[in-house]
């Protein structure tokens, strides 16, 4: 099986978690972590020309910390994407927040600023746009929104790094921008995450909060929880950080190369524009986290002969959070984008593992599935 997403560990990696062992300090409750979270904190900062990196032990986490420091109550209500995983909706969820979901445009299956500007309300306390499979959100509009009505702007840029928009980094766009470090992603340390910011404020509070409120000892001075990242966690993310340009260069490439032959495969098959792969601009770079390609007719179909012939094509966030048992009591009607895309989307892998025979090979049976 060609595999969706392979973590890219090799000897530098093992060798700096030995050196971890072999020190024997494996984490730290310091304000500041550990030597190796600090060593990553500082490469990530420096990567996506941000002030401060805040290293956590989740996406989620990193999430959850963004949204306590940003003074978030209950009943208070956060702007968010459906189509997403259902983390974005739990650390809403779980201070007491209320998720409102906005719908999200076909072309990048990201926040549509039109419906997110209708959906705002006098309660309406923070934006939390997603740069879902590595497409940047159109934070230009976004950001244009939140400063109308003096809402902070939550970056969830957990599939997105490296993705740039008008140049910039995504996660370094809004107030703060929350990364995850999950197996799957295109940097890993297992579990892990991190938020960045360019405020002192928030960092300073940030450190706080993932560590129980406490910077010295015993000393909790805000609300805060066991968010740390562990010292071999962080010894990975450290390592994958040296390697981060060259990982995502190997993934444009991947990209470009599938793109080509499946446009070359499913020509004869797509007079009605049935399939539809995914397309960069002049303002947008992706960093290729999953090649997510559209499909109107016969989706499930086309992903069973895939899985069958060896490819690990995958389907995301079908159900959408809003039409999940638990989160259907905080929606009512319907956010058509979003339930299209639900049905519609298809993910292939195009990661730095990927040969030129696998993607040659996928291209061909993606075409096939198509005549099936």
């Amino acid at each position: 099986m060609i595999p969706i997403n392979k973590p890219q560990i090799d000897d530098e990696e093992r060798q700096e978690i030995l050196k971890v062992l072999d020190e024997g300090i494996l984490t730290s409750a310091s304000n500041f972590g550990g030597k190796r979270v600090q060593d990553f904190e500082r490469l990530l900062a420096d990567f996506l020309h941000v002030k401060h990196a805040i290293a956590v032990n989740s996406g989620t986490a990193a999430l959850h910390a963004s949204i306590l420091v940003s003074g978030i109550k209950e009943s208070d209500e956060i702007l968010i994407p459906s189509f997403t995983f259902v983390a974005t909706a739990n650390s809403v969820a779980c201070t007491g927040a209320k998720p409102v979901f906005v719908d999200i445009e076909k072309d990048t299956y990201t926040m549509d600023p039109l419906d997110l500007e209708n959906k705002i309300t006098k309660k309406t306390r923070a934006i939390i746009p997603v740069h879902l499979y590595g497409h940047p959100a159109k934070m230009d509009e976004i950001k244009e929104i939140a400063n109308k009505h003096s809402i902070n702007v939550i970056e969830d840029a957990c599939q997105s790094l490296g993705s740039t928009y008008d140049g910039k980094q995504t996660g370094t766009l809004g107030q703060m921008g929350c990364f995850s470090m999950y197996a799957s992603k295109v940097l890993t340390s297992g579990e892990g995450g991190a938020i960045t910011t360019d405020s002192d404020e928030f960092a300073e509070k940030l450190r706080m909060i993932r560590n129980h409120g406490m910077v010295n000892g015993y000393d909790t001075r805000i609300i805060g929880f066991n968010m740390r990242l562990p010292e071999i966690s962080a010894a990975i993310a450290k390592t994958q950080m040296t390697k981060i340009q060259s990982m995502l260069e190997k993934r444009t490439i991947n990209a470009e190369k599938l793109g080509q032959q499946l446009a070359e495969k499913i020509g004869n098959h797509n007079n009605n524009n049935d399939v539809v792969l995914p397309q960069e601009n002049k303002r947008v770079k992706f960093n290729w986290y999953l090649y997510t390609v559209a499909v109107n007719n016969d989706r499930d179909k086309i992903r069973k002969f895939l899985n069958d012939n060896g490819i690990g094509a995958t389907i995301y966030y079908d159900p959408s959070v809003h039409q999940t048992p638990f989160y259907s009591q905080y929606h009512v009607g319907k956010l058509e984008n979003t339930e299209w895309a639900s049905k519609s989307v298809i993910s292939l892998p195009v990661h730095p593992s990927i040969t030129t025979q696998d993607i040659e090979f996928m291209a061909c049976k993606f075409g096939e599935a198509l005549k099936t």
